[in-house]
This record gives C-alpha cells, sequence and structure tokens, in this order.
C-alpha cells in the first residue's frame, strides 16, 4: 500500500469516528435530556464526555493532518476552492466544538450532583442544555458540507 492511500484510509476511519460518535453522542444526549431521567442524564452526559476524549479528540487531530498530507501528495494547493472551503467548514465545526466539551463536562458534572443528591437538575442544566443543541447543529451541518466537498470535489469558483 502506497502512502496516500494509508493516509486515505486513516482519513476516512477517523472521518466515520469523527462525525459517528459525534452524531451518536448527540443523539443519546439529546433524548436522555429529555427523558426526565436525572439517572438517564447523568449516565449518558458522563460518557459522551469520555466517547468525546476517547474517540472525537484524536480524530480531530487526524484529520487534517491526514487530509493536508494527501492533499500535498495530490499537488492540490489548500487554496484550491473545494479544499479551502472544506477547511474553513471543518474550523467551523471546532470552533462550535470547543464550547460544547465545555458544556458537556459541565452538563455531566450537574447531573452527577443532582443524582447523589436531590435528584433535580437545577436550571442551569437546562441553560446549558440550549447552548449545547445551538452549537450543536451548525457543527453537524458543517461537517455533512465537508464531507460533501472532500467526496465531489467540485469547481466552486475562480
Amino acid at each position: 500500500m502506497n502512502t496516500y492511500l494509508l493516509l486515505k484510509t486513516l482519513h476516512i476511519l477517523s472521518s466515520v469516528l469523527l462525525v459517528g460518535t459525534g452524531l451518536g453522542s448527540a443523539f443519546y444526549m439529546f433524548f436522555a435530556n429529555r427523558s426526565g431521567s436525572v439517572e438517564a442524564q447523568a449516565v449518558v452526559s458522563r460518557l459522551v464526555v469520555r466517547a468525546d476524549w476517547w474517540f472525537t479528540t484524536p480524530c480531530i487531530f487526524i484529520q487534517p493532518a491526514t487530509g493536508i498530507a494527501m492533499a500535498h501528495i495530490a499537488g492540490w494547493p489548500l487554496s484550491t476552492p473545494w479544499l479551502a472551503l472544506s477547511l474553513g467548514l471543518y474550523a467551523l465545526a471546532g470552533l462550535c466544538w470547543l464550547p460544547v466539551v465545555w458544556l458537556q463536562m459541565r452538563m455531566a458534572a450537574l447531573a452527577h450532583g443532582a443524582q447523589t443528591g436531590t435528584n433535580t437538575l437545577p436550571a442551569l442544566y437546562l441553560h446549558y442544555q440550549r447552548r449545547w443543541e445551538l452549537l450543536g447543529y451548525p457543527a453537524f451541518v458543517a461537517m455533512a458540507a465537508t464531507y460533501f466537498l472532500m467526496v465531489n470535489k467540485p469547481a466552486l469558483w475562480g
């Protein structure tokens, strides 16, 4: 296997882990938050934080490293329109993800505290939950658009 194909394999696998973990985590957290079960929210939020550290975080670094290396090998300048837009959308998703991680950690701590104490979530949890969702939607759309650009490599401008 040549270097380009090895990088491409790593790039595809890490993209699947990145988006798959993100979508799966969002799905479970979204519905746990609507379950009315503090226990479910405590368990799911704790596991979502773990999934982000174990799977999402390494992939966040693997994606641009392998993508930029493949572009270099293929002779595509980073200013190539589909590639530049992909990188911009990836950065947008990352800017949404950073506060999401902080929110998830805070939500997990609040849910754990409620589970071991009053069994009632503080109002701050709902505030964090709304912010978490609002940041998740543009991050997901940005990643979906990035997938489209990477697969299709359309001529966009210039």
